[in-house]
């Protein structure tokens, strides 16, 4: 997810046209982040320790899930955390870096206190700015005690692998860092300890610290300005925050607020347990980037952990739009075998069997499209990509089943994409807007080369 905005565009349109304003810090005087490892003291200078603590190194690993840090730094079929993972921006390519403890090409050199400055500065020992793509506007404000940890288990938990990192695609002189530091010292705020005192809860603080922090969830849910920065870092810092973001890698980031229709209003803080545990609920499924998070991330929190997360979450307040209205008309005209609403004969053929004539689909099989927010948000995109490309709901350790839906891409025109779309947007009392075919067009055209080959796959086979 974070790993694929456009961080360079923001640098090089903050270096020529000075836009934007630092956001708002994160106040001082924090107390203790409920359930955090107890603090060590400031970063040291000397390099890694000949010997760590197993239980620090172990928390570390912990966070290291919490923060998700395989997904970018281990390339598909590569090494783990050895970099190489390719990253799109809009004027090039860019890849992840290795981060194992090899001392030639990896991080083995870094010092606690460099380790740190890096996660949560953005700034490594030879001086330069990373990109963004790299969220240290989020881990600015992890604690001494959690970065520590980190640090410990980067340096002893993780085998190190000698593989050099890659050059950027970037061409010169987009491809100069310098403007980097500029957009750093207008956007990322400086590193302090999370304030839980703005939260009387301290099961809600727990979750603002990890949501806000090492989770950083709006790097994806957060919409952004036009020089690419988050336009809120925290709930503090206004509505924007976790209101949804833009279409990433072809799936749009929902809002994680309390909105009535594209967001988690109708959810309870169970549901929200659930789907980051399992990847599924009682109202959908995981898909798109999303299912990377749950794999590698949220499916090994604890319960105690997943449970703040849902308490924060559902602490957030949502925009003022009509909630969904069950309505039971189209259930009635597909049982009555009344196919003449568009798209509705489309729909009978291709996806009523798993979803069902009331579109209440096979709880946490088949997920249901009466209501789910992904048909009900604004933006059909991820709706589209759904129908033409598929998905996969994967196996996991509490849920081991796998399920797939498969692409109709290769046996549906975009007009009949278009049609069954709409239909689905506008049943069950979901009161979507309807979808056009140069919708569908246009998505179809963002196709990856493994989503060609699943839809040619899956293409019947010429008569």
């Amino acid at each position: 997810m974070r790993r694929r905005l456009a961080p360079l565009l923001a640098a090089v349109l903050l270096a020529t046209a000075g836009l934007g304003t630092r956001p708002a810090a994160t106040p001082g005087g924090a107390r203790a982040i409920p359930a955090a490892t107890p603090n060590t003291g400031s970063a040291t200078e000397s390099a890694a320790p000949p010997a760590a603590d197993p239980a620090l190194v172990a928390r570390g690993a912990y966070l290291a899930r919490l923060g998700d840090c395989t997904a970018c730094h281990t390339a598909p079929g590569g090494r783990p955390f050895a970099g190489g993972l390719a990253m799109a921006t809009p004027v090039g390519t860019i890849y992840s870096t290795n981060i194992t403890p090899d001392r030639e090409t990896g991080i083995g050199r870094y010092s606690e206190a460099d380790f740190a400055r890096v996660l949560r500065e953005g700034v490594v020992p030879e001086g330069h700015t990373l990109y963004p793509a790299m969220p240290y506007p989020s881990y600015a404000r992890l604690t001494e005690a959690d970065t520590a940890a980190l640090y410990a288990y980067f340096m002893h938990g993780v085998a190190p692998q000698r593989q050099a990192n890659r050059d950027s695609d970037i061409p010169w002189p987009l491809s100069m860092r310098w403007p980097l530091r500029f957009w750093r010292l207008a956007f990322a705020p400086a590193p302090r300890p999370f304030d839980a005192a703005a939260y009387p809860d301290p099961r809600v603080a727990r979750g603002a610290y990890l949501v806000q922090g090492l989770g950083h969830c709006g790097a994806c849910h957060t919409p952004r300005a036009l020089t690419m920065q988050e336009k809120a870092l925290t709930d503090r810092d206004g509505a924007d925050y976790l209101a949804g973001g833009a279409v990433i890698d072809g799936w749009v980031a929902p809002a994680l607020r309390n909105d009535a229709r594209a967001g988690l209003a109708s959810w309870s803080e169970q549901d929200i347990v659930e789907f980051l545990r399992t990847g599924r609920n009682r109202f959908t499924a995981v898909f798109g980037g999303m299912t990377d998070v749950v794999a590698h991330s949220t499916q090994h929190m604890t319960e105690a952990d997943l449970g703040a997360i849902a308490a924060y979450l559902k602490s957030l307040g949502g925009a003022p739009r009509d909630p969904y209205r069950p309505d039971g008309a189209t259930e009635a005209a597909l049982r009555g075998g009344d196919d003449g609403a568009r798209g509705a004969a489309v729909y009978l053929d291709n996806c009523n069997a798993c979803h069902r004539s009331g579109g209440q689909g096979y709880t946490r099989v088949f997920p249901a499209l009466a209501g789910n927010p992904v048909v009900l948000d604004a933006d059909p995109t991820s709706l589209i990509r759904i129908v033409l490309f598929g998905s996969t709901l994967p196996g996991l350790r509490t849920a081991p089943s796998a399920f797939t839906m498969p692409p109709a891409a290769g046996r549906l025109d975009d007009a009949a994409v278009a049609d069954v779309a709409s239909f689905v947007r506008a049943a069950w009392g979901n009161r979507g807007t309807p979808v056009a075919a140069s919708d569908v067009a246009a998505v179809r055209r963002t196709a990856t080369p493994a989503e060609r080959a699943r839809a040619r796959e899956a293409a019947p086979a010429p008569r």
